[in-house]
């Protein structure tokens, strides 16, 4: 599998981020955690149903985990308008992670998103300030964030949950301040050159370990299962090491993490 990822042109990793056979993001949730019970937006707003949230064991051990799910039927993507979440979405994950906070559980983010949902209606309930207070709260958060994109990473949307301790990817994913056609549209006026823009983007797993941007990519094969357990070794060995950490220097870690960019 790692061999043909290499093979792949930048355009062709963004298709395969996006292609229906990719693994869901309730899937990566109830193969990885035990006893998981969701929990909703209570008293802080609507809830955004593509935004699955809540607690759960992982390896016997509390934790909060947040996950962007697109749907699979029709009617579910509609209901999660793609995977795209509102404001109550980002207000729900920030509720949650400061939640997690107080009773010491890790956080655990699964990312796939072409970015926060961009209609008029978002915009007048806040979207820019609930992804802004995320990525302020996240990097001052007194417990280990680690987060995987597993498909699409677009823009904020993704940021606003990708601001922690560490960044994963699997092998067929992307993480880019924009969709491809959408920079192409802006500097060429034509989205059709779409994959050409991918390139330039260096959007992939690979452009962005190699810029140190990411932590780690995750192989993926076609078998979820195996997705799943590769997903589980990976936050075992992070969590672990993490968890030594005296939380005044995991944070500052965090901190410093992001200034050198």
């Amino acid at each position: 599998m790692e061999g043909d990822n290499l093979t792949k042109s930048a355009g062709q990793i963004v298709a395969a981020s996006r292609a229906e056979q990719k693994i869901a993001g309730e899937q990566i949730v109830h193969s990885l955690l035990s006893d998981f019970m969701e929990l909703h937006a209570g008293g802080i707003g609507s809830d955004d149903p593509a935004v699955i949230g809540g607690i759960g064991l992982f390896h016997e051990q509390p934790v909060t985990v947040i996950a962007i799910d697109k749907g699979d039927t029709i009617d579910n993507k509609v209901n999660k308008h793609f995977g795209c979440p509102t404001p109550d979405g980002y207000r729900k994950s920030l509720h949650l992670m400061k939640q997690a906070a107080k009773f010491h559980r890790p956080v655990l983010c699964f990312v796939n998103t072409p970015g926060a949902y961009p209609g008029q209606e978002a915009e007048e309930n806040g979207q820019g300030k609930a992804i802004a207070q995320n990525i302020i709260e996240m990097s001052q958060l007194p417990t280990p964030i680690i987060t995987v994109i597993f498909g699409e990473g677009g823009s904020g949307g993704a940021l606003a949950l990708a601001s922690g301790d560490q960044v994963w990817m699997l092998e067929n994913s992307t993480y880019s301040i924009l969709s491809p056609e959408g920079f192409a549209s802006i500097l060429w006026k034509d989205s059709s050159r779409a994959d050409e823009a991918a390139q330039i983007m260096q959007l992939t797993p690979r452009d962005l370990q190699q810029k140190h941007i990411i932590d780690g990519i995750l192989e993926e094969p076609n078998d979820h299962r195996q997705v799943v357990q590769n997903i589980d070794r990976v936050l075992q060995q992070q969590l672990s090491q993490l968890q030594k950490m005296p939380v005044e220097d995991l944070v500052k870690k965090r901190y410093e993490r992001y200034r050198k960019f």
